[in-house]
Parts: structure tokens; C-alpha cells; sequence
């Protein structure tokens, strides 16, 4: 028997807001909220489905030093460009996390949510 990732967890100062954030670069809808936690998921997966959903639990501060996880995205519809001006667009800042100068060999952006989650946007488009 095997387990399975049903949710990741992400500390957040405003929940609601970086949850709107996040459905927004998804396009995921919000599936619950309850006692302060917002939880988002693709849109029609039934609860727990196949997809890991995203869940924002209130806390009071921000995370101290580097976060020891993060979220990979490819965009689905379009190029690396256009998608890196979309997520800029929505609130997702420019990160540096000691990964120096962009170079040809450099094929993602480091980013960031608007509260400094950091998270990579990759070269490939996937469907």
C-alpha cells in the first residue's frame, strides 16, 4: 500500500489573497474554506482527486529564511515569455535566489507571490 499527496500546505499572512492569487495563475477555483484555511483544486476534480489541491492556513508571520519547498509551473497555452508576463501581470515578482545572471543554459525564472513564496517558471509548454 502506497500513500498519496492529497493537498500541500502553504503558511499565508492573508489567505484569501494569495489564494485568489493562486487560483488565478492556475486557473483553479477555490473547493472550501473554513476556520481561515482556503483550499483550491482544477476545476470539477471531485475532493482529494488525482491532482494535489493548494491549502492556505492563516498565520501570523511570514515564514523566517529560505523556504525549503516550492512549486515548479509550466505554462499550458502559450510560451515561457508570455507566460513570465502573465504571472508578473497577476503580482508574482522577479526572486533572486543566488542563481546569478540569466544565461542560455538557465532555462526557468525564478519567482515570487506577492507574499514571497518563491516558485519556478520552466522553458517547456505542457498540455
Amino acid at each position: 500500500m502506497a500513500a498519496r499527496i492529497t493537498s500541500v500546505a502553504v503558511d499565508a499572512v492573508d489567505p484569501a489573497r494569495l489564494a485568489r492569487f493562486w487560483a488565478d495563475v492556475l486557473g483553479w477555483e477555490v473547493t472550501g474554506e473554513e476556520d481561515g484555511v482556503v483550499s483550491l483544486g482544477p476545476p470539477g476534480q471531485p475532493e482529494k482527486g488525482p491532482v494535489p489541491g493548494l491549502d492556505f492556513l492563516p498565520t501570523p508571520d511570514p515564514t523566517p529564511g529560505k523556504v525549503r519547498l516550492h512549486l515548479d509551473l509550466n505554462a499550458t497555452d502559450r510560451d515561457q515569455d508570455a507566460e513570465l508576463q502573465r504571472l508578473l501581470d497577476l503580482g508574482a515578482t522577479r526572486a533572486d535566489v543566488g542563481q546569478g545572471p540569466r544565461t542560455e543554459e538557465m532555462t526557468w525564472y525564478v519567482l515570487a507571490d506577492p507574499e514571497g513564496n518563491e516558485f519556478c517558471l520552466l522553458a517547456s509548454t505542457v498540455r
